[in-house]
């Protein structure tokens, strides 16, 4: 099975990446997470990606705030998919990464999640990687259903009560 490669920016944006390693868990896929700075540490980031295939991963999830040149600079160095989690920073309330995400050139696609999205990031590769895992592809049809089975109880329970 391919693993996951997560990539911050900085610790901060640890409680984002949280929700989606704790996500990842719960589905049994497994990953990696760094901390690479686009900036302060342009080398390893590079690294990282360069040898990602190389080194068993099938997606790579990176989360970056303010600037946010994390992700792009991740998929400038692989033909790995790679998802964006922009984060919300001291400034613009996430806008800025957000913005800063989504806007990469043509010929460096970057799928981008909602501002502070490790969630659907982490739901994101694995779609992905059940495009070629029948095992994953069952986990993510269980758990929509699951999903989907919480929400009518709860609707039910609010007709109960009214």
């Amino acid at each position: 099975m391919r693993k996951v490669g997560i990539v911050m920016g900085s610790d901060s944006d640890l409680p984002i990446i949280k929700k989606a390693t704790d996500t990842l868990k719960a589905l049994d896929i497994p990953f990696e997470v760094h901390i690479y700075s686009a900036h302060r540490t342009p080398d390893e980031a590079r690294d990282f990606a360069r040898s990602a295939r190389e080194c068993g991963f099938g997606v790579i999830i990176a989360a970056a705030g303010m600037a946010a040149h994390l992700a792009g600079a991740i998929a400038a160095n692989t033909t790995l998919p790679v998802i964006g989690i922009p984060c919300k920073g001291p400034n613009f309330d996430g806008i800025d990464a957000l913005l800063s995400t989504v806007q990469m050139p043509s010929g460096i696609p970057v799928a981008t999640v909602a501002v502070n999205g490790g969630v659907n990031a982490a739901l994101l590769s694995a779609e992905i990687l059940a495009v070629s895992d029948p095992e994953i592809a069952a986990k993510l049809d269980a758990k929509r259903k699951a999903d989907a089975e919480a929400v009518l109880q709860k609707d039910a329970k609010v007709l109960e009560n009214l």
